[in-house]
């Protein structure tokens, strides 16, 4: 039986709400996401993309999504954080200022088509990015090769760009 929740008039699967989006991104990232990185905002340990350094900042950690450890890797991957930072450009701007030449970018956000995970209806979440947004911003700050998925069936998206260099 595939469990559900429903929000207003909509069911969704139940696991949605549960957490570890991430689970549904890995496979496509690990492809991408080679040598050293991070994973930015990753809730919990068993949750943490394989061969990543952790940076949450619910672990006791000096380090956050503003303040990551002096000097450069070769990604940074990023599960269902972005929304809930102040200021989501100055994020992506700090994080491609830590990504080597060549490095990944690889993040997964929520769709505007899962309702449960709008502002508006949970105030963790700060924001409604979507896929071409994201896209357009991290071009801006440099990055090539970019690729971008439509909403999966977990109501998310996935953004990936190459550092330029």
């Amino acid at each position: 039986m595939i469990k559900t929740i429903k929000f207003n008039g909509k069911r969704y699967p139940r696991f949605q709400s549960e957490g570890f989006a991430s689970q549904f991104a890995i496979p496509f990232a690990t492809k991408l996401c080679q040598g050293e990185g991070y994973d930015i905002g990753y809730g919990k340990k068993e949750w943490l993309f394989p061969g990543a350094s952790g940076i949450d900042e619910n672990d006791g950690s000096p380090f956050d999504a503003y303040n990551l450890p002096d000097g450069s890797v070769d990604f940074i991957y990023s599960s269902h954080c972005l929304e809930h930072l102040h200021d989501w450009v100055m994020a992506l701007e700090y994080w491609a200022s830590h990504i080597r030449p060549g490095g990944v970018l690889f993040l997964y956000l929520p769709h505007r088509s899962q309702h449960y995970w709008n502002p508006w209806n949970n105030r963790k979440h700060l924001h409604v990015l979507d896929e071409e947004m994201v896209s357009k911003c991290i071009k801006n700050l440099g990055f090539v090769n970019i690729f971008h998925s439509e909403r999966d069936l977990n109501h998310s998206f996935i953004v990936v760009g190459e550092k330029n260099g």
